[in-house]
This record gives C-alpha cells, structure tokens and sequence, in this order.
C-alpha cells in the first residue's frame, strides 16, 4: 500500500483471533483495503513476534501492535526493546502505569529504533477501556466519572511526551480540544449503525469518530465477523468517503 493511500485511510482492522492462517488471510484480503492492521494480546500470546512477521509480509500496510504493556517503568522499557525490531507503526501502553513507565517506553522506544534504522515507532497511552463504565470504574476505586478519568490520563499521556491516546469515540471530541491538534486520538468502541455493540459500552458509528477528531478507528468484528469482510471494510470507507481528507492518520 502507498504512504499517500494510508494517510487518506483511518481506517485500522483490529484481526483479534489466536489462528495464525486466519490472521495471515485477514491481512491479505484487507490489506489492500485499509489504513493499517491491528494484532493484539490474543494473537501475540499463541504465536509472539515470529507470528507478526508472518502476518505483516512485504505488502502489509502498518501495524498497530496492541499489547498495552502495563509494569514498572525498567519491564516496559525492556519489553518496548523486544518488540521494536517488528517494526510496528504503533504501539500502546496503559497509561494508568504513569508518567515514569510511559515516558520509559518512549525513551526505549526511540532509543532502540535510532539502533535498528528504524523509524520510531509511535507510542500512545490507552486511558479507560471501552469495555468499562462508570459502575466497573467504581468497582476498582476510581470514585470520578470515566470521562473525567480519561482527560486526566489523557492530559498525564501528553506530558509524558506521547504521540497521543487511546479513548472511547464519544470522549474524542473533548480531546481533541483539550490536547490539541496534533495528538494522535484512536478509537475503538466504533461499531456501523447495523453492527451490535457486543462487550463495547461506550460506542459511537465510525462517521461518527471521525467528525469528533479521531485519527484512527479500530474496527474488529463488524469487518472479520462479517460474511464478506472485504465488502463490510468497503461500506465503512464509502461513509467515511470525504471525512478523512484533511486528517494524517499516520502523523
């Protein structure tokens, strides 16, 4: 896929599944069609980097490693280290570790791409997962609002120098004002209008996303799940079509 056609895409297909051969044909049926893939903790776990490299071949378009990597500041620093040979595009972090380990993982980051000749990957901080709301937030101390939690994580990611968040849809618009123009905002929880919400709780449609700010959208299973997957990527991007113009998803 060209620079120029990812940078108009936002579109990121989330191939949660622990099957290396349904991973590797997601990739070559959708590359094609989408900004960027996203492989995550499930994958990572059956088949680690051997099997990102497998899937990402020579004509995958970014990756979005999705691994959240939550520790004490040495740890994430050192697992930052063992993956920035696979070269991801973007890589996340839980922001809820802090200033310290999040700005560990950008140091290493940077530091271990500089000694590769790799671009450094971008590093960006999930705030609350779109599977909570305010009852499950509770649940674990955090006695404030999920909304007010994630502008605090979010205001904490920025000053650690991050590239940007991860956040639910309906929280990129207060975001997008509070962080600027820059900071990279990625979304999921976004699910087309027909789609069911599933174990998403804060939810909006991608048009939706994009026209609050978001960067980038991450859609699994409205696209995988779908008989034809390539067909389901299409009719998202047919409504996104002149929303992403003006909008570098891969700044």
């Amino acid at each position: 896929m060209s620079d120029m056609l990812a940078l108009r895409n936002p579109l990121f297909v989330a191939l949660d599944t622990n099957d290396l051969r349904t991973a590797r044909a997601w990739a070559h049926e959708l590359g094609s069609l989408v900004g960027g893939i996203k492989l995550g903790l499930e994958f990572f776990s059956a088949h680690g980097a051997a099997g990102v490299r497998a899937v990402m071949g020579a004509d995958a378009p970014p990756v979005f490693l999705d691994l959240k990597f939550h520790d004490i500041p040495n740890t994430v620093a050192g697992a930052v280290r063992a993956v920035a040979p696979l070269a991801p595009h973007i890589l996340n972090v839980h922001a809820a570790g802090g200033r310290a380990m999040m700005r560990a993982a950008l140091d290493a980051a940077g530091e271990e791409a500089a000694r590769l000749g790799l671009p450094r990957p971008k590093v960006i901080a999930v705030t609350v997962l779109t599977s909570l709301d305010d009852p499950d937030m509770q649940t674990t101390g955090v006695a404030s609002p999920v909304f007010d939690q994630v502008r605090r994580l979010a205001a904490l990611t920025l000053d650690a120098g991050l590239d940007g968040v991860v956040c639910s849809p309906r929280e990129v618009a207060v975001l997008r004002a509070d962080l600027g123009g820059e900071a990279m905002l990625i979304t999921p929880g976004v699910r087309p209008d027909d789609a069911p919400t599933q174990d998403q709780k804060r939810v909006t449609t991608p048009a939706q996303a994009l026209r609050s700010g978001a960067t980038h959208l991450v859609i699994g299973r409205p696209i995988t799940g779908a008989a034809n997957p390539a067909e389901a990527a299409r009719r998202i991007l047919a409504d996104l079509d002149g929303l992403a113009g003006d909008k570098d998803p891969r700044a």
